[in-house]
């Protein structure tokens, strides 16, 4: 069952299941309308703010869910970033890194020390490095579609997530980052009928992993990467 055919069958046990028939005409293009021109609920009011406002914003809401960040002029200074990092917390200078273009333009050549493996995280990896769709400055959240060139196993199985972010895909509310996986599904392959492709899976991750499940004490690192570090790129290369 695929499509717009398998869409309409489960969502026909839905309604059946509720005692509801198919919507009119009128329910029909009033729900329509509000999927084409998502608007923003009532947070991201604290996010309507110029660019860099919002970076500043994005970095200060990270933080305080026990993220940490590191902003770099340009793309050149993205390695040497990543090897300070790992330096500071005694990690080894071995990284599973997302098979992404975007990550792979970066001069990783500059630190030969570091053992780059490209492709999903195995059990014995101890560090990730990934993009992100978009972080958001309203919660200092991140944004992770799955894909080829980036397999969901490194947001969660290495202790240590590392997350390289051009400053300009940090943008206000959530609802920016679902328009834009629209945007970039409208012109991938995919069912016509269900408006183009999307991922399989879209996380979206705010610090690292935490609990406070046992005596309301904070935990890190209980169902995922106890450590985020977020680098973020002033200016990309032209």
């Amino acid at each position: 069952m695929s499509g717009a055919g398998g869409r309409e069958a489960i969502l026909g046990s839905i309604r059946r299941s509720l005692g509801r028939g198919p919507l009119d005409e009128a329910a029909r293009a009033t729900l329509d309308a509000r999927i084409a021109d998502p608007r923003p609920n009532l947070v991201p009011a604290r996010s309507d703010l110029p660019q860099a406002e919002r970076v500043a914003l994005f970095t200060e809401m990270a933080e305080k869910v026990f993220a940490t960040v590191d902003r770099v002029a340009g793309p050149e200074a993205v390695p040497g970033a990543v090897a300070d990092y790992l330096a500071q917390h005694n990690l080894p200078p071995a990284l599973a890194m997302a098979p992404d273009a975007a990550l792979d333009a970066y001069p990783w050549a500059d630190k030969p020390l570091l053992a780059i493996r490209r492709g999903r995280a195995e059990e014995a990896d101890r560090v990730a490095v990934t993009g992100a769709v978009m972080g958001f400055a309203e919660t200092g959240t991140l944004m992770m579609a799955s894909g080829p060139e980036h397999p969901s196993t490194l947001n969660f199985l290495p202790e240590t997530h590392i997350v390289v972010l051009p400053a300009e895909r940090i943008g206000g509310a959530y609802e920016e980052g679902w328009a834009r996986l629209r945007e970039q599904g409208a012109g991938e392959a995919g069912d016509a009928d269900d408006g183009g492709f999307m991922p399989r899976t879209v996380n979206l991750v705010t610090g690292p992993s935490r609990t406070a499940d046992i005596e309301q004490t904070i935990a890190l690192g209980a169902h995922g990467p106890r450590r985020l570090h977020i680098v973020i790129v002033e200016e990309e290369a032209p």
